[in-house]
């Protein structure tokens, strides 16, 4: 049998290597048809408050027994094949390659001149409109991209599978297919939406923090601004509707020295949201690529500062008092 510390490395590896193979059924797909299946069942027989609060428990419950069942089935028939799942369910929680792909695709169709193209492969990556970006805010878009992304799509499911193991990465990753499809704020899921919200905003609340704290340590190899990255996290962290995704964006851009945040157009209304960083430079396709590798070494870090409190609080601790 491998550790879970090894299963997760190997998972980490497989992505690496392989990304999000569009042959396999991806979990967040299977996760998302269930979403739609409670919403429907649940909407139909109870209030809008407590459908959405059902709903929550119902995908948690089918997701960690899915998860567990499949391992322990693994498991039977043989404890190779348990570990096995187990890894290959890791691997599919984790999109590290692909965050850093879609970006890369950005940078270049920038890079050669075409931003048509470049808003189109923006587009398959932010929720705003694309179509009338220009270069600086097609770069904006990708870059916030990454900052948001890199906890939701890399450490925060690395977090939670040194705390649950495959079943608590993928009980994170229902908790946020959830809020990406039942948190919104308009008359339809504001009600509904409203548990799947504040769920996902307390699962990202230490991964979101812990991140954002290496992302100045991060800068130091990387020859950017650790201690602009470091006041801009401070003064900037909450100056986004979301209580976790400034955190990120304000490291990245401190760390940048550019200036994110700003007015997005969504369906063709124009939300004046607030400047996260200062524009001590204008935004170039290169800041991509610069938040690609912010976003890779900040995550390395982040992953070895939970290894690190996983062998103090999970295994020594417990050692002190047997």
């Amino acid at each position: 049998m491998i550790g879970l510390e090894y299963q997760i490395l190997i998972a980490i590896l497989l992505d690496q290597l392989f990304g999000d193979p569009r042959w396999l059924p991806h979990p967040v797909r299977i996760i998302g048809a269930a979403c739609t299946w409670c919403e429907r069942i649940t909407r139909a027989l109870l209030p809008p408050l407590v459908a959405g609060i059902s709903s929550v428990i119902l995908v948690l419950a089918l997701t960690g027994a899915t998860t567990w069942g499949m391992i322990a089935g693994a498991t039977l028939l043989h404890p190779w094949l348990g570990t096995a799942a187990s890894i290959v369910i890791l691997y599919t929680t984790i999109a590290t390659r692909d965050l850093v792909r879609h970006s890369t695709e950005v940078h270049a169709a920038l890079q050669n001149g075409d931003l048509p193209e470049a808003r189109k492969r923006v587009g398959m990556i932010v929720g705003r409109d694309t179509a009338n970006l220009d270069q600086a805010g097609v770069t904006r878009a990708a870059v916030e991209s990454v900052a948001e992304s890199m906890v939701d799509g890399v450490t925060a499911p690395l977090f939670f599978a040194l705390l649950g193991g495959p079943v608590g990465a993928m009980l994170y990753k229902a908790i946020n297919t959830m809020d990406s499809m039942f948190g919104y704020k308009n008359a339809q899921y504001l009600k509904f939406g409203w548990a799947a919200a504040r769920l996902d905003d307390l699962a990202n609340f230490i991964p979101a923090r812990l991140t954002s704290l290496m992302i100045p340590a991060a800068s130091f190899p990387l020859r950017l601004d650790p201690k602009r990255s470091l006041l801009t996290l401070l003064r900037d962290r909450f100056a986004h509707a979301s209580p976790n995704s400034g955190h990120t964006e304000a490291a990245v851009a401190g760390a940048l020295g550019v200036q994110l945040g700003g007015p997005n157009s969504y369906f063709g209304t124009v939300v004046e949201k607030p400047a996260i960083g200062d524009a001590t430079r204008p935004l170039e396709p290169q800041d991509i690529l610069r938040a690609n590798h912010l976003m890779l070494l900040a995550s390395a870090l982040t992953l070895l500062v939970c290894l690190a409190l996983r062998w103090h609080v999970i295994i020594l601790l417990p050692a002190l008092f047997s």
